[in-house]
């Protein structure tokens, strides 16, 4: 299966934890390609299977501006990934209140709109809380291959 994999970040982490997943998912024997500055085209030449998107979230509670452009473009030109199956890995600070993890939950309304079903619950990692975001969604990321086969 084909998963493509978005990320946007901040300070580099939710890229970080990205090429990770794309390890990881390889290693489970997925075709997983990263796109870190993936235009529109880019994606629908690789014809994913799957998406996940890992992002960071901005003070207020945005898309970090590195992924503004192709969320717009995905926004705009709506492909069909009607059905497809994809997952969100959102990082933020919980110290941020109501917004902590508000650019997983644009993501997740893309998702919506577009018609991709989550097939596991977002994660949400907390940076007051981990200083190893990597190894803390490997257990998320195993569930979400699981899902994938299913």
């Amino acid at each position: 299966m084909k998963v493509a994999i978005l990320s946007g970040t901040v300070y580099g982490t939710a890229e970080d934890v990205a090429r990770h997943a794309a390890n990881r998912l390889k290693a489970a024997g997925f075709d997983a390609w990263h796109g870190p500055r993936a235009q529109l085209q880019d994606i629908l030449e690789f014809a994913p299977q799957a998406l996940l998107v890992v992002t960071s979230t901005t003070g207020m509670g945005e898309l970090p501006d590195g992924l503004l452009p192709l969320y717009g473009q995905i926004r705009e030109r709506m492909p069909a990934w009607q059905g497809l199956p994809g997952g969100v890995i959102a990082l933020g600070d919980a110290s941020y209140g109501d917004t902590f993890c508000g650019g997983g939950e644009l993501i997740r309304e893309l998702y919506a709109e577009l018609g991709v079903r989550e097939v596991i619950e977002m994660l949400r990692l907390d940076a007051s809380e981990t200083v190893t975001p990597e190894s803390d969604a490997e257990p998320w990321l195993d569930r979400f291959a699981e899902a994938l086969r299913g």
